[in-house]
């Protein structure tokens, strides 16, 4: 993988996916049975009400648009992995191992010896799902703000689940696979200047190049009180200090700060080569009902995929002190 195919897949507005034949149909069915599903009908009555709303389909895209807003926020997985669209079930990544060339005299003939591949395949078999239901009743009393509210709760869900989801995926590579072929030892101390330039020099020695450090907020903390990594410290263009993403250090790596990763461990990764994120279906609403139970409500959901590709690309440091 090039570094100039790593590029920032986030989901997508509903005015820019209605640009796409396959989301308008989509839209259309689900305007159909929208029409006959007491939350959405509720939506629509109260955004009619705040004179923001005037149909089912600006109800519909109204209801998108607050999932994706809310969920953006948490999807600080995504700046931790190479993510792609596709519209497969399965891809099949090759993985290099090693290939040398050899000059047998000066001026001779050269003789390359070709690289030797093995493959990762990738399903797209996660689907991550959250539900806002409400009852009849709770209908009835409802206010466009709480209406609001409940909604993004889809996205925050979802979002953070998805993080995880890429977390865990890196906290499952074993040690022998890591970088250096082992995890770095924190010795209980506070996160420091040193620890971030032995992270990176363990991936750097695998001849990869990190290009994130993944620490939880407390170890960020611990760092602010070193003279050393201020000094190489510096917010870029790319800085979003309210999700996470706090800069970079002339080490070459961005900042990701999560309260998702576990208090004393740390993470260097060259998100380059390291591991794919596969989207087959970015975050979408439907509606969802239960007569039965006297439940109407909307269900936001994604459909992904996640593999790791080249171990060596990730550094893991564990032990280090929890306290500030």
């Amino acid at each position: 993988m090039l570094e100039s195919e790593v590029v920032k897949v986030e989901p997508r507005l509903f005015e820019s996916l209605m640009k796409e034949q396959w989301f308008e149909e989509e839209v259309k069915k689900l305007e159909e049975r929208a029409s006959g599903n007491r939350f959405f009908k509720k939506f629509l009555e109260l955004g009619v009400k705040e004179g923001l709303l005037s149909d089912m389909a600006g109800a519909i895209g109204r209801m998108h648009d607050i999932v994706i807003e809310a969920a953006t926020p948490e999807l600080i997985g995504r700046e931790i992995i190479w993510v792609r669209t596709t519209r497969e079930a399965l891809e099949r990544f090759p993985k290099a191992t090693k290939g040398k060339a050899y000059v047998m005299s000066e001026a001779g003939t050269v003789y390359a010896v070709p690289e030797k591949y093995s493959f990762v395949d990738v399903k797209t078999d996660i689907v991550i799902r959250k539900a806002a239901r409400w009852t009849e009743e709770f209908l009835e009393d409802a206010t466009w703000n709480v209406a609001q509210r409940q909604i993004a709760d889809i996205g925050k869900a979802i979002g953070e689940l998805e993080t995880e989801k890429v977390l865990a995926l890196y906290a499952g590579i074993s040690a022998s696979n890591l970088a250096t072929g082992a995890e770095l030892d924190g010795g209980a101390t506070a996160m420091d200047w040193a620890k971030v330039v032995q992270l990176w020099d363990a991936v750097r020695s695998e001849n990869r190049k990190p290009t994130v450090l993944v620490l939880n907020p407390r170890q960020v903390s611990q760092l602010w009180k070193d003279d050393k990594f201020i000094h190489g410290f510096y917010f870029g263009d790319e800085a979003d200090v309210r999700r996470g993403v706090l800069g970079s250090t002339y080490l070459g790596m961005r900042i990701v700060s999560s309260t998702l990763v576990p208090n004393g461990t740390a993470y260097a990764i060259d998100t380059n080569v390291a591991a794919v994120m596969l989207v087959r279906r970015d975050v979408v609403i439907k509606e969802f009902e239960d007569p039965e139970k006297g439940e109407y409500g909307v269900v936001g959901s994604e459909r992904i995929g996640l593999g790791v590709l080249d171990s060596k690309g990730v550094a893991r440091m564990t032990n280090i002190a929890t306290a500030l």
